[in-house]
């Protein structure tokens, strides 16, 4: 019988690319290998909600204080790996193959890593270089991300696996902008709304919802009732209100804040374009999201969008530092005369996402995967 440890940063108490990405990880591994036992770590969640195999055992180290957490974390791992001995460990995060490396020259454990953005593209630390370097195996989420791993670190191309971002097929699904939302931002149906889902942190400005906005003036004058709503919170709030004001949009931009998981696909379904013109972006779960919804999407041209696009052949590519053409394109989405029409068919959009990035596809990944 195969054991696996899984070493994760969270999945139940914080939800953002790599918690939803390990969760998936998680759920395909035991789908299929439903006989092999999983102990799964899990450095800053304190509990676990129901949704994995009743027989997986999670170890929390959220309740260890943060001075003392990565720490406490690390020697919790080794002293359940020498004690436990698994056949193979899979950290989600390169910070834990540090311990992971050391394990494996020690043991002879093997290890996978994931890497997911920005965390691989330029690493720092040499000892994490040396981790990475040494891993039996890395999944990167796309094409996009390897490429850039490879271009600061020097591995073995075929150690590399892609396995891609997916998403909750059952969670997005296509329906009528929700009455109550409208109600809520006193919008109309029949006017476009944009939409971003993004966590408004200042080292995340990558994500490019101030090119939404200062694009908006550009918007105005072609489709006066356009309007956009930032769903998200962080520490960038005050800038992007600051940002709103110097450009008089007060009247066309909503900051929505924090949405719960619950709304977030009413959302989805309340806009009629998804955008969100990144420069950094490993993949983007909130692609393939909106895509379930059926709506158009438009995403960076230089980041793993690329990847979550299917190179625009899902959605619209666009330079992400220029303002003109993501004002300009927008505006041929929204009039419905951008050159794809499969962004206006959204039964046909859906099931294209689905095939290309649902779960089934992803479990078919991995097995083959693991079967190398």
């Amino acid at each position: 019988m195969t054991h696996y440890h899984l070493w994760i940063p969270n999945i139940f108490e914080f939800k953002g690319g790599i918690q939803v990405y390990s969760a998936f990880l998680l759920e395909a591994l035991q789908k299929i290998a439903p006989d092999a036992q999983y102990d799964v770590f899990l450095k800053h969640d304190t509990r676990a909600f129901p949704r994995f195999l009743p027989e997986t055992r999670f170890h929390f180290a959220g309740n260890v204080p943060l001075k003392l957490r990565t720490g406490g974390f690390a020697l919790q791992l080794v002293k359940a790996a020498i004690a436990q001995r698994p056949d193979l460990i899979i950290s989600t995060h390169i910070n834990f193959t540090v311990v992971a490396d050391y394990l494996k020259r020690l043991l002879g454990i093997p290890y996978w890593v994931v890497a997911h953005g920005t965390e691989v593209w330029d690493i720092p630390k040499a000892s994490l270089r040396q981790a990475i370097h040494n891993a039996d195996r890395i999944l990167a989420v796309s094409e996009y991300t390897r490429d850039r791993l490879l271009a600061h670190t020097p591995l073995n191309p075929e150690k590399i696996s892609i396995l891609p971002n997916t998403f909750d097929e059952s969670r997005f699904k296509i329906a009528p902008k929700p009455p109550h939302l409208l109600h809520r931002h006193h919008l109309h149906s029949h006017g476009p709304i944009l939409l971003t889902v993004a966590r408004l942190d200042p080292s995340q400005l990558y994500k490019g919802y101030d090119k939404i906005i200062e694009a908006l003036p550009r918007l105005r004058a072609a489709i006066p009732n356009i309007h956009y709503l930032l769903v998200g919170k962080g520490e960038d709030y005050s800038r992007i209100e600051k940002l709103i004001q110097t450009h008089h949009l007060q009247d066309h931009v909503t900051l929505v804040g924090f949405v719960s998981d619950e709304e977030l696909a009413d959302y989805y379904n309340l806009c009629d374009v998804f955008a969100m013109p990144s420069y950094g972006e490993g993949f983007g779960i909130v692609y393939l999201e909106a895509l379930a919804a059926g709506k158009p999407v438009l995403g960076g041209n230089q980041d793993g969008a690329v990847d979550a696009l299917c190179q625009g052949k899902l959605g619209v590519l666009v330079n992400p530092h220029d303002i003109s053409e993501i004002a300009n394109t927008l505006i041929e989405v929204c009039q419905k005369k951008y050159n794809n029409s499969l962004l206006y068919q959204p039964e046909q959009l859906r099931a294209k996402v689905i095939e290309v990035y649902g779960f089934s596809t992803f479990t078919e990944t991995l097995t083959q995967i693991l079967n190398q």
